[in-house]
């Protein structure tokens, strides 16, 4: 398999993955704020610091009120992690693996792309009353990945956009919880109190997990919301499940044995994974859970850095000569924003 196809569909998945993540942030506390500008205005910023563009934003918008916040990450093209840019790429990175992908999810990532084009020239509308369009790209997430589930064969370019939508999608977790414990509480009185539980139900929605949550712990405990959320192995969303089904398809790439690596990135797989397979969220909470999810995210960072090494860019040894990866140089479009 070329290098640079491998590439393209690798963030082809990534950058589907975090639109959606960003369209449910967006809903999520926009129902959480009841839609308000000026009482609510600062339960606005933390969205900026979930994407992790707050220096961006500041530069160039400055107050996070609602409408600057809407307009960055939902149509503004000089965000690469608004959701234009993020369709925008990912269709580009499709249109260069024409041949990889069946021609159903390339009709669904264009419907994806054109039905965001269209809410973008009537963005007044959209930035006013954000629901409808939020569950519209939920919804076409949702669409292409059945699609290429069910329509790609599970081969090396499937096990490619599966690494690279989970990866994103564990890192994107990672930070709506951290964001959750050290911006949206605004003072200690507020831990305990209905207010506290409204914003750990918004938090669990935002992952879709409210009602796994409830059927598994009933109650909304903070401790029993982070654990689920990081730590669960069966819930899709949890940064543990993440991990683990990432490994599982490195080994499927590199047919390594459980235990066993042949690369950089399938050892910082396995590192993380094991790690996390013998933590509890008391010790995590102990070692400070901002300090936990910082190293969480840092060694994502080094997994997205080793895996491009290993298998996407050109001069790289770390692959194993068995391998079928042909090591050429990727096309630009497929990593030009890699930002997390």
């Amino acid at each position: 398999m070329l290098s640079r196809v491998a590439d393209s569909i690798y963030w082809l998945s990534r950058y589907i993955e975090r639109a959606e993540n960003v369209a449910r942030f967006i809903d999520v506390n926009y129902n959480l704020t009841l839609g308000e500008v000026d009482q609510f205005g600062d339960r606005w910023a933390p969205l900026i610091y979930t994407t992790g563009d707050h220096a961006e934003f500041q530069d160039r918008y400055g107050i996070p009120n609602r409408e600057n916040v809407l307009q960055f990450l939902l149509f503004d093209r000089q965000n690469p992690n608004s959701i234009i840019s993020c369709v925008d790429h990912a269709r580009e990175n499709a249109r260069a693996i024409r041949e990889v992908i069946s021609a159903v999810s390339w009709e669904q990532l264009n419907k994806f792309y054109f039905m965001v084009r269209s809410h973008a020239k009537a963005k007044h509308v959209t930035l006013e009353q954000p629901q409808d369009f939020c569950e519209r790209v939920r919804l076409a997430s949702h669409l292409f990945v059945g699609a290429v589930d069910s329509t790609i064969s599970h081969d090396e370019a499937w096990h490619f956009a599966k690494i690279g939508r989970l990866l994103e999608r564990a890192d994107k977790t990672s930070r709506i919880v951290d964001v959750q414990y050290f911006l949206l509480l605004p003072s200690l009185q507020d831990i305990g109190t209905e207010l506290d539980v409204v914003r750990w139900s918004a938090l669990l929605k935002s992952a879709s997990a409210l009602a796994m949550y409830r059927r598994q712990h009933g109650k909304i405990v903070p401790q029993q919301v982070a654990e689920f959320l990081i730590l669960n192995r069966e819930f899709p969303r949890s940064m543990h499940f993440c991990i683990i089904e990432s490994l599982q398809s490195m080994q499927k790439l590199t047919g390594s044995s459980p235990g066993t690596f042949c690369n950089l990135s399938e050892q910082l797989l396995g590192q993380r994974c094991a790690y996390m397979n013998y933590s509890g969220i008391s010790s995590i909470i102990q070692q400070g859970l901002h300090q936990y999810i910082d190293e969480f995210q840092a060694q994502l960072n080094q997994i997205g850095e080793a895996i491009a090494d290993d298998f996407f860019r050109s001069g790289s040894t770390a692959v194993d000569d068995s391998e079928k990866f042909s090591l050429e140089i990727s096309p630009t479009v497929s990593s030009q924003s890699q930002s997390q």
